[in-house]
């Protein structure tokens, strides 16, 4: 989520991240001439903040890396502390003459739409917002599509007909996920309640919790978590008050099986591995590319990709079989999902 997610999933000194195995080195009997070989694509991924914080960027940079060791390209992470660092790296990587230029998330629009702007003739991509620019390969999701699936499971499972979603801020992009969501939820069950609440920032797990907590006070069995760093307190709430909850961005069902009952996910990883693989192979272009339910850019465990994870019986095979129906509906267009950035 900040990507959220931003999933949600957000936020330098250079720090160099990896690169691809070196090649093997060269067999001086059929070497070509000094200046006639090929130069390996370099390719850099600038963060907006550092990995570990959030899985929506470790899956960006894990994706990075694969897709250099399985093409052959150079690949460099470079993580940044803050926002104006951002700007700062994606300059160095200019300045070093990197091939192509990707980075993540509204955190870093700022910065690419001057750094873009001023290297007309350099391509760049940015995942999970866009850049209105002629050099901008923008990405993003249809992150409500999924948030929808697991409303429309929450609708079926409440025993309380109230449920919840913590979100981590009140801004345009996040409505994807609370108003899917809650579209879900009607579409299920149209008598159910669903309480709203924002924590007011994408790293704050006691705000979060405190949130989570009153919802389940106000009746809530069912709380989602939407906050990004945010869903730590959400899940430390769900355990201390027996209530269940879902994770965001990558599978969080292993964490606390008895209540992290379900995981909204971004393929990250994916979408990043395969702008590299579009880059090497010639077939990359400028645009937006979305990507939902029918790319496999989001899902649900259990619904759209299986997990380890035992399903907990308050979820429950018969609940995954009518999300299931409803997935395949949103694929074959016969159900829309509303997309509130376009109301």
């Amino acid at each position: 989520m900040k990507a959220l997610f931003m999933s949600l999933s957000v936020f330098a000194v250079l720090a160099a991240g990896c690169s691809t195995e070196k090649a093997p080195a060269a067999d001086n009997s059929s070497a070509q001439p000094a200046g006639e070989q090929k130069a390996k694509k370099k390719i850099a991924l600038v963060l907006p903040e550092k990995i570990g914080v959030n899985p929506f960027f470790q899956q960006m940079d894990e994706g990075v890396k694969k897709a250099g060791k399985d093409f052959g390209v150079d690949v460099k992470t470079i993580e940044s502390t803050d926002q104006a660092a951002i700007e700062q790296n994606l300059r160095a990587v200019v300045a070093e003459n990197y091939d192509l230029i990707i980075t993540s998330s509204f955190e870093s629009e700022d910065a690419l739409k001057k750094v873009a702007t001023e290297n007309p003739d350099k391509p760049f991509t940015i995942i999970d917002t866009t850049v209105d620019l002629p050099n901008v390969r923008n990405v993003v999701f249809r992150e409500q599509e999924a948030a929808y699936l697991v409303g429309a499971a929450a609708g079926l499972a409440t025993k309380t007909n109230k449920v919840g979603i913590v979100v981590a801020m009140d801004i345009p992009n996040l409505k994807k996920w609370s108003v899917g969501y809650e579209e879900g939820v009607k579409a299920t069950n149209p008598n159910a309640k669903v309480l709203v609440n924002y924590v007011g920032s994408f790293t704050d797990p006691a705000k979060a919790k405190e949130l989570a907590i009153l919802q389940h006070s106000q009746g809530a069995d069912f709380i989602n978590g939407a906050s990004a760093v945010g869903d730590l307190g959400v899940f430390e709430a769900a355990k201390e008050k027996g209530f269940y909850t879902s994770g965001q961005d990558v599978d969080r069902t292993a964490i606390d099986p008895e209540h992290i009952v379900l995981s909204q996910l971004k393929g990250t990883d994916a979408v990043a591995y395969d702008t590299v693989k579009q880059f090497v192979e010639g077939t990359y272009k400028q645009g937006t590319y979305d990507y939902g339910l029918k790319e496999d850019g989001v899902g649900v465990t259990y619904v759209t990709r299986e997990t380890k994870t035992p399903l907990n019986p308050f979820i429950g095979e018969d609940i995954i079989n009518k999300v299931k129906a409803i997935k395949d509906e949103i694929v074959s267009g016969k159900r829309t999902v509303t997309n509130p950035l376009k109301q």
